[in-house]
């Protein structure tokens, strides 16, 4: 519906936004309404005039124009009739009248919600986003979520929360609530009023919603004449795919892509859309063409109807008077209850539903549009009023089997569905035990739960799940669930008729699980593997599904021992009904050890089985509960013992741990991946409570119940191992050995559970907190875990709770992670002693894991490394007959069956695991007697453990007891592991040997103990100095193979001594060398880069490996070319102003001059590996080879445009830097001298104007001069003549061999390509430009990262940043000899024209509109074209060099701190500071000198000491990037104090590096002859002037810092800020998906059609053009809702990253799926900006995607 919504509703109700008729016209309106005595028909006939013509152009509608027709002829006069007075002024009234305590937001899709776990009654119970932020939830414990819409915020809800049911906002006496709770009563005429209009209303929305007809209206509604006016009308469907519906609407309607794209959002989005308007007969055939078009085979066609336009309209308006009455009810209690009523009330003597009951069997079939408006209108009618809410809630349950049945069969979401609302009634406790006392509502559930799984019931009425729709199983889970809300929260007063009911209910529940109840059986195969896989999730996804409503039943069950003796005696019933097949076999009768077992015969690997056994498994968990609250006592009286029958109970779960056995023993493999994936989940901590676990419980009760000896003889017989412990048969069998051995192995296991496994509330006396402690003991006893690992391997509750804080900081302490990784817990050491080997919940890896990390754990503490079981706590009375199994005598037999193989070696029948599992029963039987004598005087303890050991097994001669056999096992070789083990099992064999020679416990107490302690000493005393002499042994071993190596080394120097000595020498000498040369240095020369005293260049040779051939090469100019790896990428990490548009191709730019705003740079970055040319080209002519060959496989990296992985570290690269050698150039320090008295700056200026004509005139040839007046006026007076620029010393070029040549051009040309976003031209005149671009502003990223970490500028770099720069800044020296000089010449003077204002052509910038170290580089690099001659090619010596340099960057200084005294220093002062220095003086009076010649608009007010500090500021980044780059070009070694991070020292090191006086206006005062004219000049730019004016800006210096942007605390803050946004190009209030730019701050709606632009003709998403623009393609987003960064490069690249937000255990929360509170990591976050800053976010994402190549699904292009 385009105009449904609160937008509309708001204007509507409140009377605004319409066309608000005159006074009169109102009155006379809403006397017209009250003339006629029947409201219904004036207000039928006045809908049937009005509506169709307002709701007339459905394909193209103007919204506002129909919503201001609707507010001037219908609500405007409905409302003046309805208040009684003008609509606005009683609105006004009401509204500040208060409003209601409940708060009732409903939530849409996406927006958060917050749960405390601290107050919630339940997990259901959330807050929106205000209320939240104002309650006393915050400092709680709280989850946030997003919400799937739909939800409702419980503030206000008493009934939802156990402490702080109200914020701040909806507290009585709060501003806006109502006082005392007592809202606003309206006067009884609107009361009037509201009962005769509501009911019109309300039917007339019913009719409509409900019509049927696709031609005709009700009668009361038709007045006009019908006219041939149709739609045809397009329904939405979740079957159908966005594009499949698109396709089909352009080939039917022949419709243009756009206008399908456009009908389809809206369909998708209102759930339906008028595609077509014309007569009856053309909408008929353009219905009948979508249905062909969008039918295939798999699919059904669309749903379209062709309605008559009147029919329409008046659809349309019902939703809009929907929105209406919505708005409505927010005003007043007495409005909603008058509603409410009309809603309920039932025809006298009809059998019609009434009108809320009507609407929710038409849910099904309303679109998606008309279900939104519906439910909104129940949420905020009947939800906010608590008696009501109840009504609503009885006849939801009325209708409930047929509402969920429609939903089952429908195709929309849940959120869309009326059945969605039971949560908000199921989940109230108080509504809850209404339904089940008043509406049976649990037996309603599982009812309906039976009727609609029927088709999934085989012949013997169990379920079989085979070729299940995944989606209607989806759809039956919406029932269990509803079971679940039921439960949620346990009664604590019983009444009884609650009592009847629920049990009713459980009975009910237990048909269910009666379906269930060896469901699914499957039957091993033999010979022939299974063709096949069942389908077996739908049945473990039930029982995940069912898994907490078993449990909760269960403590439904146990709140009251009538009710949990009667359930029991149900579920015993249906269990025994379930049991009856098999019957039909004949005992066999089986006999071992003098004992005898008659049984009926089944066999695990031969019969069907099933793992499905939810019956069994209830029994299980209510006997429990009734040993836990002792009613067990009187189970009798409810179950004979005669009915009992336990062999039949311990009989299915033991048959499903003997399959769990064989599947392990591989017996069952050909049955497929099916029945391993079952026994999986079956153990899962997902599933296992009520599998795995319960099983185990039924053979502890087997076991109490049973005689040992009959219990075990059913084990062996079961587990098939009959055999294996009578003699037996020598076999060679292999594999038939291997099976028996893993059987007995999984059957030891067993038994070592079944007696050792206590830790169940009601199987001993444990609490809930032991048991979770002691599963956390165990995890953490195979290594530290991280929270949210350990969280996933503890089951949780009905609350999605796993009791896992309240614990864990008894048994672990938490460790804080660093930048990356996560917190870990590890186990505090007095827990150690809980480890048990055989815990029960162990798989096996991690069983190995935890038995080896302990193992090394105690031989670390140098103790021994027998692990044996810890103390178990003792049995509870009813389970105290099961120690009895470990003492009887086929325990006895088997255990001894065991350790004599081990003894007499028969290899082949006997393992090392199954020793151990022996070793531990033995233990576990020691400690059960050592117990009891320790608690109980010696006769009374029956438990005769120790007698039985120890007697003979057979009166046969070589009889052997467990005694002797353990002594023997200490010397069996293989078995020396076992051996600590063993020691400790004889040492107490020892001690409960002494323990009952002890006749009096009171001696026993005082000599036993010490004793055995003794006895513990001694035998520990014995080990301690047995593992000191191996120690020792080991270690003279390892100093004699260390001897005996360093041996062998004297030989072979000896041997080979000339070879060693001659290397030494030279060595020694290369270093004497090398320190002389560096003293006489350190005497000779300072350490200047600039003038004639400039140091010398330090060059070492450099001696450089390929890492491709391994080859070294030494570097120079004659040799082959090496490289290195580089990636070359255009940015805005320096940028000053976000807001500029850049130029997304760069065919017209001239790159020339840099704006001051740094813009958009070329960054070149480098990984530092180097590589031969030739090797390089080979590498990626192979890999280009080798790509297209396999075209199919998505590429990450670009090879059109020359990318590739570095071949050693895998960085992504586009190019190579050519590696040229630093030319060492020494200085003549008397011919320096004797230049100086010649060649000072006025001379060298007009020397190079000289030059600079000559060659123009030269250039022009005859054509009218280009030369500046100016210049040729000079000229006649001065001797000087075109070639004295050479008198100063020059000498030949460096020759570069052809490979070098070769690779400068290839670099060149992709900095060029790259930067510019061009196609690649050797010959374009930019390329020069660009490479001396690049160098500038590759050192300003380096200088600026440097100053934000705080690093000294020399002597910090990372290695592959000295190298990358030094190679690029030889380079950008180099490139210019690949040009024509006459090129560069002419790029020279246009950058001196910035400088020299008489050189100044057209296009000149202005001073104040160019960087000026981006000019300081390109005229220093392009400055030697000028000494090129016709005939010869020269190049100028160092002292020519010296002083080019030196006057060079001396002007630009000049200039540059013109600029920062114009654009900078015109602040007026904070502090009054009289500071009369010299700088400040000279300051002051260039300061005057600007003013005047500005004509004022310089304001010489500015005190000189803040001018002077403004330039001392303003400055330091230019002349820190000035050092690098004349470091990196002539190799001066800088001062020390440049080494180290120090403000004052460093300014004055760099003026000295850079020959600069420490009072930069000295400068000006020295060379004030010639600065004069052209500081005149500079100042008096138009450009100049208006920015002093203050009509424009200029950039300050220095300039800011660039950083990511200020994130908030507490993560929460910004999920607020993404509920707030509301997408700029879409008018619903839908949640999108916004996504922060974290360089500018910009929020975007991410993966929304709406947003997605053109650009160059390709659709681009959101981000990825907002990309474009704020980091020239690279851009780093925050997803909000899913709490990750995103790293996106281009178009086509991305990846994501994790968000520097953590929990407080130091872990990230992706996807914000565990949902704890998050709060912003610092050191995360900086981590994040030098990725950015360090330009390597590219290199990042193509790590990311190398490691995760699973993403390139994903089309980044559209995010």
């Amino acid at each position: 519906m385009a105009d449904g919504g609160d937008g509309g509703a708001a204007a509507g109700a409140a009377g605004e936004g319409g066309r608000v008729p005159a006074p009169a016209q109102r009155l006379e309106r809403a006397v017209w309404w009250d003339e006629r005595f029947d409201f219904q028909t004036t207000f039928l006939q006045c809908l049937a005039k009005h509506v169709p013509n307002i709701y007339s152009a459905e394909m193209d509608p103007l919204l506002e124009k129909q919503e201001e027709m609707v507010q001037a002829t219908i609500f405007y006069p409905l409302e003046c009739y309805l208040f009684g007075e003008d609509p606005d002024i009683f609105l006004e009234k009401l509204q500040q009248s208060g409003t209601s305590q409940l708060c009732g937001k409903v939530f849409k899709g996406g927006e958060t919600t917050y749960s405390c776990r601290d107050c919630a009654v339940d997990p259901t119970c959330v807050l929106c986003m205000d209320c939240f932020q104002n309650s006393i939830h915050k400092n709680h414990r709280y989850k946030m979520h997003s919400s799937t819409g739909g939800g409702f915020c419980d503030c206000g809800d008493t009934e939802a929360w156990k402490a702080g049911p109200l914020c701040t906002k909806h507290e009585p006496g709060a501003s806006g609530t109502a006082k005392e709770n007592s809202e606003c009563q309206l006067n009884k005429e609107v009361m009037e009023h509201s009962r005769r209009v509501f009911p019109s209303v309300i039917k007339y929305i019913v009719d409509m919603l409900i019509w049927e007809e696709e031609k005709e209206l009700p009668l009361e509604l038709t007045v006009r004449e019908k006219v041939d006016n149709y739609y045809c009308v397009l329904f939405n469907d979740e079957h159908h795919s966005y594009d499949h519906v698109i396709y089909s609407l352009q080939r039917a309607l022949g419709c243009e892509l756009g206008e399908a794209q456009l009908h389809t959002t809206a369909i998708d989005k209102e759930g339906r859309r008028a595609v077509k308007a014309g007569h009856y007969a053309s909408c008929q055939e353009a219905k009948e063409e979508i249905k062909r078009h969008s039918e295939n085979v798999s699919q059904r066609p669309l749903h379209v109807e062709v309605l008559h336009a009147d029919v329409m309209a008046h659809q349309k308006f019902a939703l809009r008077l929907g929105s209406w009455l919505n708005k409505l009810m927010s005003y007043s209690s007495d409005f909603r209850q008058i509603f409410c009523q009309i809603c309920l009330k039932e025809d006298a003597g009809s059998e019609k539903p009434c009108f809320i009951s009507k609407l929710m069997l038409w849910d099904a079939k309303l679109h998606k549009g008309a279900r939104k408006v519906l439910h909104e209108l129940i949420f905020s009618s009947f939800f906010m009023e608590m008696e009501y809410k109840k009504l609503f809630a009885v006849e939801f349950v009325k209708h409930y089997k047929s509402l969920q049945k429609e939903y089952i069969n429908d195709d929309h979401d849940r959120v869309l569905s009326v059945t969605a609302l039971s949560v908000q009634m199921f989940t109230v406790p108080t509504l809850a035990r209404h339904l089940i006392e008043e509406q049976k509502v649990i037996t309603i559930i599982t009812e309906t739960l039976l009727e609609v799984l029927p088709e999934y019931l085989d012949k013997n009425d169990k379920f079989n799940f085979q070729g299940y729709s995944q989606d209607k199983l989806n759809r039956v889970y919406a029932v269990i669930y509803d079971l679940r809300y039921v439960l949620i929260s346990k009664p604590t007063l019983w009444t009884d008729r609650l009592r009847e009911r629920f049990l009713e209910g459980f009975v009910s529940f237990l048909r269910i699980l009666t379906c269930m109840q060896g469901m699914e059986e499957i039957k091993r195969q033999i010979g022939q593997h299974i063709e096949v896989d069942p389908d077996w999730e739908a049945a473990i996804a039930i029982q995940m599904q069912l898994k907490n409503i078993l449990l909760m039943f269960q403590e439904w069950c146990a709140c009251d021992e009538e009710l949990l003796l009667k359930a029991y005696k149900e579920c015993h019933k249906a269990v025994m009904r379930c049991s009856t097949n098999g019957r039909s076999r004949e005992k066999t009768v089986f006999h071992l050890c003098g004992h005898t077992l008659e049984s009926r015969p089944f066999r695990v690997s031969a019969d069907p089985v099933s793992i499905h056994l939810p019956l069994s498994r209830t029994l299980a968990g209510l006997h429990v509960r009734l040993s836990k609250t002792g009613a067990i006592s009187r189970l009798h009286e409810f179950v004979s013992p005669e009915e009992f029958q336990v062999d039949l109970l311990v009989e299915y779960p033991l048959r499903c741990l003997v399959l769990v056995a064989q599947v392990a023993a591989e017996m069952w493999r050909r049955n497929g991946l099916s029945l391993i994936s079952q026994v999986f989940y079956y153990q899962d901590v997902k599933c296992r409570e009520e599998m795995y676990d319960k099983d185990i419980i039924m053979l502890q009760i087997g076991a109490s119940l049973m005689d040992p000896n009959h219990f075990l003889l059913l084990i062996l017989q079961r587990y098939e191992l009959a055999d294996a412990f009578k003699k037996m048969k020598p076999t060679k069998d292999q594999d038939l050995i291997k099976q028996y051995n893993v059987l007995i192995e999984e059957m030891l296991q067993i038994l070592i559970y079944v007696v050792g496994e206590r830790y169940v509330p009601g199987v001993s006396d444990v609490t809930k907190e032991d048991v979770i402690m002691r599963e956390i003991i165990h995890l953490l006893c195979i290594e530290p875990m991280a929270h949210s690992a350990i969280t996933k391997s503890l089951p949780e509750n009905e609350n999605n709770e796993t009791g896992l804080e309240n614990v864990i900081d008894k048994v672990a302490t938490f460790k804080k992670p660093g930048v990356s990784g996560h917190g870990v817990y590890e186990l505090k050491d007095e827990c150690l002693k809980e480890f048990n080997m055989f815990f029960y919940h162990y798989t096996k890896t991690q069983h190995s894991k935890a038995e080896h990390t302990q193992k090394k754990r105690r031989k670390q503490e140098n103790r021994d490394e027998a692990l044996p079981p810890p103390p178990p706590p003792d049995f509870s009375p009813a389970f105290s007959n099961v120690v009895r199994l470990l003492n009887c005598d086929v325990m006895m037999h088997i255990m001894r069956t065991i350790l004599q193989r081990a003894v007499e070696l028969e290899t082949h029948l006997w393992t090392e695991a199954m020793i151990q599992m022996v070793l531990h029963l033995l233990s576990l039987g020691l400690l059960e007697e050592k117990q009891q004598l320790q608690k109980c005087p010696e006769e009374e303890v029956t438990f005769d453990f120790y007698h039985k050991a120890t007697r003979m097994g057979s009166s046969a001669l070589n009889a052997v007891n467990i005694l002797m056999l353990l002594e023997k096992i200490k010397r069996v070789p293989q078995l020396e592991a076992q051996k600590d083990t063993v020691s400790w099992i004889l040492q107490m064999f020892d001690t409960v040997k002494r323990l009952r020679e002890k006749s009096s416990l009171a001696t026993i107490a005082a000599t036993s103990g010490s004793e055995v302690a003794k006895g513990d000493e001694s035998t520990q005393d014995k080990e301690k100095a047995e593992r000191k002499r191996k120690a020792e042994a080991a270690r003279l071993h390892r100093q004699k193979i260390m001897a005996q190596m360093s041996a062998l080394q004297r030989n072979f120097i000896e041997t080979h001594k000339l070879l060693y000595e001659n290397t030494l020498d030279t060595q020694g000498k290369e270093d004497a060398i090398m320190e002389e040369e560096n003293v006489s240095l350190a005497i000779d020369y300072s350490k200047i880069a600039l003038g004639p005293k400039r140091g010398p260049s330090v060059t070492e040779k450099e001696v450089l490996t390929c890492i491709l051939c391994q080859e070294e090469q030494e570097v120079k100019l004659e040799s082959a070319a090496m490289v290195l790896s580089a990636c070359v990428q255009k940015s805005t990490a320096l940028t000053q102003n976000r807001s500029r548009i850049l130029e997304l191709s760069g065919d017209t730019l001239d790159p020339l001059f840099m704006h001051p705003d740094l813009p958009c740079g070329t960054h070149t970055g480098s990984c530092g590996h180097v590589m031969h040319a030739a090797c390089w080209q080979k590498y990626f002519e192979a890999m280009q080879l080798n790509f297209r060959q396999r075209l199919h496989v998505e590429q990450i990296f670009d090879l059109e445009n020359g990318e590739y992985l570095c071949p050693l570290c895998k960085s992504l690269c586009n190019t190579v830097i050519p590696i040229v050698p630093l030319q060492a150039q020494k200085i003549n320090s008397e011919d320096a001298e004797a230049v100086a008295q010649i060649l000072s700056l006025p001379r060298w200026l007009e020397i190079l104007i000289v030059r600079i004509s000559g060659y123009s005139v030269k250039n022009a040839k005859g054509e009218k001069q280009n030369t500046p007046t100016s210049m040729n006026k000079g000229l006649g007076n001065s001797a000087l003549e075109f070639h004295s620029i050479l008198s100063f010393g020059v000498q030949s070029p460096a020759k570069y061999s052809s490979s070098i040549k070769e690779m400068l051009i290839l670099f060149a040309t992709t900095i060029y390509r790259v930067g510019l976003k061009v196609a690649p031209n050797e010959a374009d005149y930019r390329i020069p430009m660009m490479t001396w671009s690049t160098c500038a502003f590759t050192i300003q990223c380096i200088e600026n990262l440097l100053e934000t970490e705080g690093k000294p500028l020399f002597g910090s770099l990372q290695n592959r940043q000295h190298s990358g720069l030094k190679a690029l800044v030889q380079f950008a020296a180099a490139q210019r000899t690949t040009s024509p000089q006459v090129l560069i010449q002419k790029h020279l003077i246009r950058l001196l024209g910035v400088l020299l204002p008489s050189f100044k052509v057209e296009d000149t910038p202005s001073l104040l509109e160019v960087d000026m170290f981006h000019v300081l580089v390109g005229v220093v690099l392009s400055f030697p074209s000028l000494y090129w001659e016709d005939a010869v090619d020269l190049q100028p010596s160092s002292i020519s060099s010296a002083y080019n340099h030196l006057y060079l960057f001396h002007l630009t200084t000049l200039a540059h701190v013109t600029q920062i005294v114009l654009s900078s220093a015109t602040e007026s002062p904070t502090a009054q500071s009289h500071d009369n220095s010299e700088e400040a003086c000279s300051a002051q009076s260039l300061c005057k000198e600007i003013c005047q010649y500005t004509g004022g608009c310089f304001s010489q007010d500015v005190p000189g000491w803040l001018v002077w500090d403004c330039v001392k500021k303003g400055i330091m980044p230019y002349l820190r990037c000035a050092a690098l780059f004349f470091h990196y070009l002539l190799g001066v070694s800088p001062p020390e104090e440049l080494l180290q991070v120090s403000e004052e020292g460093q300014f004055k090191a760099l003026c000295s590096y850079l020959s600069l006086p420490t009072n930069l206006f000295l400068l000006f005062q020295e060379y004030w002859d010639t600065v004069n004219p052209l500081l005149q000049r500079w100042c008096a730019d138009p450009v100049v002037l208006s920015c002093l004016k203050g009509k424009s800006t200029a950039i300050r210096y220095p300039r800011k810092r660039n950083s990511l942007i200020e994130l908030p605390e507490d993560y929460s803050c910004l999920l607020n800020q993404a509920s707030q946004f509301r997408c700029p190009r879409s008018s619903d209030d839908e949640q999108k998906h916004p996504v922060l730019c974290l360089f500018c701050g910009a929020m975007l709606c991410s993966q929304n059609t709406c947003c997605q632009e053109l650009v160059n003709g390709e659709e681009l998403g959101a981000c990825t053009s907002h990309a474009l623009q704020c980091g020239a393609g690279v851009c780093m987003f925050l997803k909000i809702r899913e709490c990750k960064v995103v790293l996106i490069e281009g178009k086509t690249r991305g990846c994501l990253y994790p968000a520097p937000y953590l929990d407080e255990y130091g872990e990230t929360d992706p996807g914000l799926k565990r949902g704890n509170p998050l709060h912003l990591c610092r050191e995360r976050y900086r981590k994040l900006h030098l990725l950015w800053q360090q330009h390597c976010i590219i290199e990042e994402i193509a790590r990311s995607q190398e490691t995760n190549q699973i993403f390139f699904g994903f089309n980044w292009q559209l995010l």
